[in-house]
Parts: structure tokens; sequence; C-alpha cells
């Protein structure tokens, strides 16, 4: 199905009245539903299956990496702070055992279309130790260094500059990742992140000179001390420096759950109108500058390959949010890494010792992870699609499922009701459509069709929708 172009509106109403807590859908069941049932044992069974598939998939490979110099105050991501560089040596030792053992379930005729390094701070590593993970990967998996691929990092430009960037491509990366969050320089003390602007400028423009196809940048909004004349001078500055995607995430105040965010004062975060301000300038700066908004924070350049999936209906979307190559089988590699194999989740033990512990008894370190019931496939399918083109065709998507529509899913269309109410959704025999009033809450309206909210007494917390 063709996906039409839908410019969102921003109504700061509407959007305030649904800014709950809710799921982000870069899965489905969401990792919060993961159980210490699903084991090595069956993620062993899961690869051996998808191998045995009549067409077995491609491979997406994501490596974290959990070393960062210095804490940013605002972070919830699995992260060790060090200064010692060495500590990398020890971390990649291990990581090298994981990926032999991991490579050997998966058939080497399956070519890794994807790779993702995440973290923590990816350039933790420097040149000569990624070559190394980079020659791993190579003699276990079928890796390109040339190619059809979509090969990236996340990339801190305080510790990066051109000559490292060219020798990341020299070793098949092609895809930049480069954080920002904010320019202002109280922002930037307040969240113990002192980046300039020149410091970032060097990694584009290094990666545009080695031949990167896609550079990306990272906001966020709602961070302490940011006010909207220093986000519109910071977004002016991003605009400038033209990168091809912008993502604008909402700051999940959690001090409870990250303990680095306990140094955030609340008095200096912004109350819920300025927040919500933000994100709204954001908006309207980065659509009159010519980005495409292509759903859940994230923004492109018209001409951008997700654009263009997602005109044609291909667009998909992963643990590495939206992507052209969401078909592929995902293997999660390093300590709290996620993995999706055939029908099923799993994720890596979250502490290093845990995860150090499992591979010095030649163990894969998976901790948790959950098989998907048919329940669940067609759930994920569902909201797939409304998160990717905004729209389901209902009769198309029974058939393809085995089911009617109308009556497997009659109490979620019942409280689609209120969605249809205030103009996020239209709704007719056939069609759900996502309008352009409720483009800018698509989590929202998937939430209506998630069998698992609000059934379990300790329901997770999630950050929230705007």
């Amino acid at each position: 199905m063709r996906t039409p172009t839908i410019v969102p509106e921003f109504d700061p109403v509407l959007v305030a009245r649904y800014d709950v807590p809710g799921p982000r859908y870069t899965s489905y069941p969401t990792a919060p539903h993961f159980h210490v049932g699903f084991d090595e044992a069956a993620y062993r069974a899961e690869a051996m299956a998808s191998n045995a598939s009549s067409s077995p998939r491609p491979l997406s490979l994501y490596v974290h990496v959990p070393f960062c110099f210095s804490p940013c105050f605002y972070c919830g991501c699995t992260r060790v702070i060090t200064r010692d560089a060495a500590r990398a040596d020890h971390y990649l030792d291990v990581l090298l055992r994981e990926i032999a053992l991991t490579g050997s379930l998966f058939d080497r005729e399956r070519p890794v279309l994807q790779l993702h390094l995440g973290g923590g701070t990816p350039n933790f590593l420097d040149a000569p130790r990624m070559a190394r993970l980079v020659a791993a990967l190579e003699g276990s998996f079928a890796y390109r260094r040339d190619g059809v691929r979509e090969y990236g990092i996340e990339v801190d430009p305080r510790y990066a500059d051109a000559r490292y960037v060219r020798d990341l491509a020299a070793l098949g990366f092609n895809r930049l990742s480069v954080g920002i969050q904010d320019f202002d320089a109280d922002v930037q003390v307040a969240v113990n992140r002192i980046q300039s602007v020149e410091q970032t400028r060097e990694v584009i423009d290094g990666a545009r000179e080695a031949g990167y196809g896609s550079v990306s940048v990272d906001l966020i909004y709602g961070l302490p001390c940011q006010t909207l004349d220093g986000f519109r001078r910071t977004l002016d500055q991003v605009i400038a420096l033209a990168p091809d995607r912008v993502a604008v995430y909402g700051y999940a105040h959690l001090p409870h759950l990250f303990k680095a965010q306990q140094q955030i004062e609340d008095a200096d975060l912004p109350d819920a109108s300025t927040r919500l301000a933000l994100f709204g300038e954001a908006f309207r700066m980065l659509c009159e500058a010519g980005y495409v908004y292509v759903g859940m924070d994230h923004f492109a350049r018209a001409d951008d390959e997700l654009v263009r999936a997602q005109r044609a209906g291909t667009l998909q979307r992963n643990f590495q949010g939206y992507s052209t190559h969401g078909d592929c089988d995902i293997v999660g590699l390093g300590v709290s890494s996620i993995s999706r194999v055939g029908d099923s989740y799993s994720q890596n033990a979250r502490e290093l010792v845990g995860y150090e512990a499992a591979l010095a008894a030649g163990q894969l370190p998976v901790s948790r992870g959950i098989r998907l019931s048919d329940d669940d496939r067609v759930r994920r399918a569902l909201i797939g699609e409304l998160m990717c083109h905004g729209q389901l065709d209902m009769p198309r998507f029974g058939q393809r499922h085995g089911l009617r529509f109308d009556e497997a899913f009659a109490p979620e269309l019942e409280g689609l009701a209120a969605c249809v109410d205030d103009g996020l959704v239209a709704l007719d025999a056939n069609l759900i459509r996502v309008t352009p009033r409720g483009r800018l809450l698509l989590r929202n309206v998937a939430m209506c069709f998630d069998a698992y909210l609000g059934k379990a007494a300790d329901t997770p917390r999630y950050s929230r929708t705007i």
C-alpha cells in the first residue's frame, strides 16, 4: 500500500491532552514484558529455526559499546563511566567471544545488510580497536565493506575528528549519527555535556568528504535550563549543518531509575507548557527548512530513503527506529543488547559482571526474552503499519492474517472512538487513517491495540508520548 504524504498539524491543546506515558513501539511486545523464562536454549532454537526457514532473512547486527568518558546527566542508557581506555581491550576480548559463539548459529549465506553501533559512546573504541571489532564481525558473519548496506555508528564529536570518521569509512561504515542535544551553553553546563558547533561540524563534514550516505543528528527538548530563544538558536545552527535526518526526543526525567539524572534539579526543568512549545518550535522550524516528519520524533530530507520508503509503503520499524531494512533478523551483541530473531525477542545481561560471567563459561549471555504468540504477531504487524504508514486497510489486513478484523478487534475499535471524536483518526468500513491532527500522536493511536497495557499491577513506566 502506498502511503500518501501527510503534513502533520501541531495543535498544542490537543497534544497536551494526549501527552501521557506510552511505549515507543520499537518492539511489540515491549521490553518490559520480556521474562527470564526465555533463555539461551530458547535463543539457540529460534536461531536454528530462522536458518531453516524457506527464505531466511538477511541479518542486522547491533553492537553495544557501554563506555563513556564522562556522564551526561540526562542519559538513561546502559553505560559505564571511565577514562581508562584500556578497559575497552578487556571488553573487546569478551565481545569477540560472543561474536564467535553467536556467528556460529547463523548461516554465512545470510548477508549483513544493516549494522549499528550504539552505547555508551561507540567511539570510545579508537580506530585500531574498531578495526579489531570489524575483523571479528567479518570472521563470523557475511559482513561487507561495500555494496548495498546500512552500517551506522553513534559518534560523540567531543572524542572524534575527521580522520577518525574516514578510518570508519574504510571499515565499511556509511551512516553517522551525531549526538548534539542542545548547543546552548547554560543547558550544556546543566547536563554536563560541553560540545561546540565547530567540533560537531568537523565530524559531519568529515563524513561527507568520506562518502557517507547519511548523517543524522539527535536533539532533546525538555532539558534543564532550556528556553525557547536558546532552542531556536540551536535549531538554526543545526539547520545550517544540513544533516540528512534530525531526531528530536523528549527528555524523560526518571531520577529514581537513572542515577545520573539525580544531578538535575527539578526546578531547572521547563514546565509543561514550555516543554510543549519547545517541541512545537522544532516541528515548525524543521518543516520550514524542508524536512519531512516521518513519525515518532524523526525528520528527514524530502529525498531521504526513509521518506521514499514511507511513500512507497515499505517503511518498517525496529530497535534502530525507522528503517528500510526492518525485515532483517536483528542479532544483538554486547552487554544489554536486544535481538529479534524469528518470532522472538531476547536481551543480553544488562550488567557487565553477568555478561562476562556467561561468556567465561562458554554460554551466550541471554538473560530474558519472549517468544511471540499468534496474537502478538498479529498485533505487532498492526501496530507497525500504524507507526510507519499512519493507516491500515482492515479487510486486507484481515485476509493476510486469516481473521475478520471487525470481530477480532471489536473492543479496540470501540476504544478508538475517542481518537475519532478528537479528530486524530478517520474511520470507515475499510480504513483506519491517522489524520494530520493525529500524526504527532501515533503512539497514542497504537496504544489502542496494545493487549498488554494496563493489565498488570506493576505496569511499567514509559516516557511521555510528547
